[in-house]
């Protein structure tokens, strides 16, 4: 069976202004020596006032301006796609500038609608963000890499197979409408070693431009994973500035060590309480979808250090606690347990939404509460009626914070959850709850998410972890 390799490359790896594509080409034709390849575009990233930006938040502050009549731009995006464009040869470039063009075209068609309507939302931001964003970058790339002497196409929208729900803004991934609509795409992959296409949007059956959260190219990655499994032997890489190591390298700068392999569970737990090595939902696609294909977590700088992702890792030597990792922002929604059901039930089937977990209940008076931990209390607070429908009298936390452990075989860890919480303590944070589990081996604490007490806790816990021992 043919290989296929399915690989992201994010906006930190373009580099602004695509600075970084070079490496890029080099990536591409080593992955293409064995395999065929296609590539997932995030929106590149541009330099602002002397920061990094993605042009996706560009668009999106175009967007707000138009909700307030301010009339929206492309400047920003147009300069940024023109430094680009000078990475295409003589032979490409005609065909690059029709194509940028028209993409931006439609871009400003929906900001000039949002303008009209005062309304940034829903299709019009999602067709402004496609075209401007990850779909015109996947098609730019195919000319940079046939300027390159590599033989590539794009997906054009018209045959996208990336079919989604109605949840525009939010949208979820409908695998059977998919494998209808692939034909064009396994077509462009069977004729060509490499091709392109823009993550983090999907489409509907009529034709709506949607897209998923941020961070959905991940989720485009693993979907055509899914989509392409039984007719190539199907592996995803994600290209990164670095493999996994033990903790995030921004918040702990001591005693670091690289995880070399990590389970669908621990990659999708680590994804969840903050660590950005993948979107956790597209582990949970994959899952769902019955598949098992292993994942890659590339360095770029040095393809040499990876970390590899399977549903049941080929070894289980090392240090049992993988990763220290957190998460601010959280809230806690609290209700009677004889009415949690329908709302879980409605969390799964209506929002087809899995970002939190249920922690354990307590009785107070007689009567049971269940609590469910919520890792984006945005997400709670824009949907507060929808949770309150379902109990009006319970009660929901925000400003709440926190830490986990990684690790599928932490019970080789003698007094861990001890051990955690002292650490914790003499760090000076105070801890408001505690969720131990032995059946998923999984350690949750919940502090106050103020000043910089997350950080604090993590690099506290992270400092325990290379000084404890197990069996």
């Amino acid at each position: 069976m043919t290989n296929l390799v399915v690989t992201k490359f994010g906006g930190s790896t373009l580099g602004p202004d695509g600075i970084s594509i070079p490496v890029i080409i080099q990536r591409v034709n080593k992955l293409k020596n064995d395999s065929k390849v296609i590539a997932v575009f995030s929106a590149p990233l541009t330099i602002i006032n002397g920061k990094k930006q993605s042009l996706t938040d560009v668009i999106l502050e175009q967007g707000r301006n138009a909700e307030i009549g301010v009339t929206p731009s492309l400047d920003i995006i147009r300069s940024c796609y023109s430094k680009i464009l000078e990475m295409v040869d003589a032979k490409n470039t005609d065909n690059c500038k029709k194509v940028l063009g028209a993409s931006l075209e439609k871009a400003q068609k929906a900001l000039n609608e949002a303008l009209e309507k005062r309304e940034f939302a829903n299709e019009v931001r999602a067709r402004a963000l496609a075209f401007s964003g990850e779909i015109l970058m996947s098609q730019m790339m195919n000319f940079i890499l046939q300027s390159n002497q590599i033989k590539s196409d794009f997906v054009s929208f018209d045959d996208w197979p990336i079919i989604t729900d109605h949840n525009i803004e939010s949208t979820n991934f409908l695998a059977d409408e998919s494998k209808s609509r692939l034909d064009s795409t396994a077509k462009k992959v069977h004729e060509n070693d490499v091709v392109t296409i823009g993550g983090f949007i999907g489409k509907t059956i009529d034709g709506t431009t949607t897209t998923y959260e941020r961070g959905g190219t991940d989720r485009t990655a693993a979907d055509l994973g899914i989509l392409f499994h039984k007719e190539y032997s199907t592996s995803i890489d994600f290209e990164k500035d670095s493999a996994v190591v033990s903790a995030d390298p921004k918040i702990v700068e001591d005693s670091l060590s690289e995880v070399n392999q990590l389970s669908y569970n621990e990659a999708r737990l680590a994804g969840m309480f903050g660590m950005k090595i993948l979107d956790p939902i597209a582990i949970k696609e994959i899952v769902e979808n019955g598949v098992d294909v292993p994942i890659t977590i590339t360095n770029i700088k040095d393809p040499s250090k990876t970390t590899t992702i399977k549903r049941i890792p080929d070894r289980k030597e090392g240090h049992p606690i993988k990763i220290v990792t957190g998460k601010e922002r959280c809230a806690i929604f609290r209700t009677e347990t004889n009415g949690v059901q329908k709302l879980l039930s409605s969390l799964e089937n209506d929002k087809r939404y899995s970002e939190f977990v249920i922690l354990s209940p307590f009785t107070k008076d007689g009567i049971e509460f269940s609590r469910i931990l919520f890792l984006d209390g945005d997400y709670v607070k824009r949907n507060e009626k929808y949770f309150l429908s379902f109990d009006p009298l319970a009660t929901i936390t925000y400003n709440r914070g926190v830490i986990t452990l990684i690790g599928d075989e932490m019970w080789r860890v003698q007094q861990v959850a001890s051990m955690t919480s002292a650490k914790i303590g003499e760090a000076g944070l105070n801890i408001l709850n505690m969720d131990a589990q032995e059946e998923t081996s999984r350690i949750i604490i919940i502090i106050d998410d103020t000043d910089n007490n997350i950080k604090k806790a993590i690099r506290a816990v992270h400092q325990e972890r290379s000084q404890i021992s197990f069996v």
